[in-house]
């Protein structure tokens, strides 16, 4: 009997922890996300001779819908980028065309940048489709953080093997990502910077990707603003709204 019952306080304190981790990382996506959000961005292409700047605008309702739309450079301007649940839709206004997206594409570098059309669209959901699980902690620049693992779940359609995140304890922001591929190599490194007040909440408003196997390389996301919980009905994210907005 008290085998059995060491056996069924074990099993009850590996579930906590897993419950836990999954919390933590529930609270830093809700932070970042939100219900709902309105973003204006600036991405930079850096390279060892050359740097490219893009202006763009994003709308999005929880895990389910996004929009977002290229405000700059001229021949990239009106390009629309479309997640609509399970559906990616790429609207090309050059030649007045729709252009539904494969999950092959998933992987494939988004616009010249060094993040996938996963993490701009985020098909996946980092609460949904992994198990996680504390692994130790750590301190990412001086923020103490907890150290999780994600392990895709069996039957989720995710891009990544693995995924390592370092979670602010106090504020709850993520401050750094760690991409790996199936085979358990890293891919890619997002770190997280200039932690400000936002429409009221405390996040990192820079982010810089950078390949594993190319340090000299990184795209720079920053946010010039967001609005959190902001009105907007699912009906917005339609392919037929790519075509008209502005």
């Amino acid at each position: 009997m008290k085998k059995f019952l060491s056996v069924l306080l074990l099993l009850f304190g590996m579930n906590s922890i897993a419950q836990d981790a999954k919390e933590i990382v529930k609270k830093a996506d809700d932070k970042m996300q939100g219900l709902s959000n309105y973003t204006v961005m600036t991405i930079k292409i850096i390279r060892p001779s050359w740097e490219r700047t893009m202006k763009m605008r994003s709308w999005s309702k929880g895990n389910d819908y996004s929009l977002i739309i290229i405000d700059e450079p001229v021949k990239d301007k009106g390009t629309v980028f479309l997640k609509r649940q399970k559906e990616i839709w790429n609207w090309l206004p050059s030649i007045d065309k729709s252009i539904k997206l494969p999950p092959s594409m998933m992987m494939q570098n988004w616009m010249g940048t060094d993040f996938t059309n996963d993490d701009l669209v985020k098909q996946s959901s980092v609460v949904n489709d992994y198990n996680h699980q504390l692994i130790g902690d750590s301190t990412i620049q001086k923020y103490d953080c907890y150290k999780i693992e994600m392990l895709p779940k069996e039957d989720a359609a995710v891009v990544w093997g693995k995924i390592i995140l370092f979670i602010d304890k106090k504020e709850f922001m993520q401050m750094r990502v760690e991409y790996y591929d199936e085979d358990g190599y890293l891919i890619n490194l997002m770190n997280f910077y200039d932690v400000k007040v936002m429409d009221g909440r405390l996040i990192p408003t820079r982010m810089e990707m950078i390949p594993a196997e190319s340090p000299d390389k990184k795209t720079v996301m920053i946010f010039d603003s967001i609005k959190f919980d902001i009105d907007i009905d699912e009906d917005y994210f339609t392919t037929q709204n790519m075509k008209r907005v502005r």
